[in-house]
């Protein structure tokens, strides 16, 4: 069994699905408002109703780029077709944004890379990257919860040493979760903490080690030379270390999100996305533009408080969803 499959299997659970269905709940109802109102008295797409829809899909952060592909790919359908009806919407909407996130090939092939974890010899390493406030650590208290449940042993670094209580906070999480974290306290080089992590993760043969990193982004270069360090320490334990870069971007923040995915990835490698807090907004159509716009798949999103409630992302599941009505 690879190290995520038994993500699948909590997926495709009653409890998971019920719980991303309200994780989504404020999202639905403001898009589905929306949409209702841009089509009422009408009884086919026309101009009029595309315009509307634009933005409806904006309001819901989908972002420009993406609701642009949406909406031409919806143009042409009607173009196509000649006669499409406002009551087809729905279907129609949720199979164009599925096509466009099944077009998102950064995916293809990351669950091999995953995979890696159960190969002999070392653990998994993945680098958690984000700015201050978005879930960084909770996410990575969650992740290990995941892991640590499911049988692998799991190792924390704390090597966000600048913020205040970070390192305690960790340590609170691998305390709850059973997990050991090695620290080195306050103002310490983060670069040296991974290692120590990495090391540890080695000699005790474990499947996972999870590294937290400072959230910074007020000078790219200094958290450019950070990172690249980090990264070059623990290639002394592990060559291809880390296998795994993830950047955790809050949901509640809409088009901030995407300007932080910006800046991160021009500082390092980002090789897959956390999207946290949606259950507490109505922008969840982040999720789209952010999948669509990046080269970057997403694989995590946060739905609420739960240890339960960060959840492998899968497209059809979430579209699915997010056009579920009551």
């Amino acid at each position: 069994m690879g190290l995520f499959d038994f993500f699948k299997k909590d997926k495709e659970s009653k409890e998971q699905q019920e719980s991303l269905d309200k994780g989504l709940e404020k999202t639905k109802t403001s898009f589905f408002d929306q949409l209702s109102k841009a089509v009422v008295g009408k009884a086919t797409v026309d101009e009029a109703v595309l315009d509307d829809l634009e933005s409806v899909l904006v309001h819901a952060d989908v972002g420009i780029e993406t609701t642009v592909k949406v909406i031409d790919r919806i143009e042409k359908r009607v173009a196509r077709d000649k006669y499409v009806s406002t009551s087809e919407l729905d279907r129609i909407l949720r199979e164009e944004i599925a096509g466009l996130l099944d077009g998102n090939s950064a995916a293809t092939g990351s669950r091999a890379i995953l995979d890696r974890a159960d190969s002999p010899g070392h653990p998994f390493v993945i680098m958690v990257v984000g700015v201050n406030g978005v879930g960084k650590t909770t996410t990575i208290g969650k992740l290990a919860h995941r892991f640590h449940s499911a049988g692998k042993k799991v190792v924390l670094g704390a090597a966000d040493t600048f913020r205040a209580a970070a390192v305690d906070q960790l340590i609170i999480w691998g305390q709850r979760v059973g997990v050991p974290v090695i620290s080195h306290g306050m103002n310490t080089d983060p670069a040296s903490v991974a290692y120590d992590a990495v090391q540890k993760g080695v000699e005790m043969g474990a499947d996972v080690v999870i590294i937290d990193t400072a959230g910074r982004l007020h000078n790219k270069v200094n958290l450019m030379n950070e990172l690249s360090k980090i990264k070059r320490v623990m290639q002394k334990v592990i060559p291809d270390a880390p296998h795994e870069v993830l950047l955790v971007l809050d949901g509640s923040t809409g088009q901030n999100a995407f300007l932080q995915a910006k800046e991160f990835t021009k500082a390092t490698e980002v090789s897959a996305l956390a999207i946290t807090k949606l259950d507490g907004t109505a922008k969840g159509g982040v999720v789209i533009g952010i999948s669509d716009q990046f080269n970057i798949p997403v694989r995590y999103i946060g739905v609420g408080e739960k240890m339960t409630d960060l959840q492998l992302f899968d497209r059809h599941t979430y579209v699915n969803s997010l056009f579920s009505k009551k």
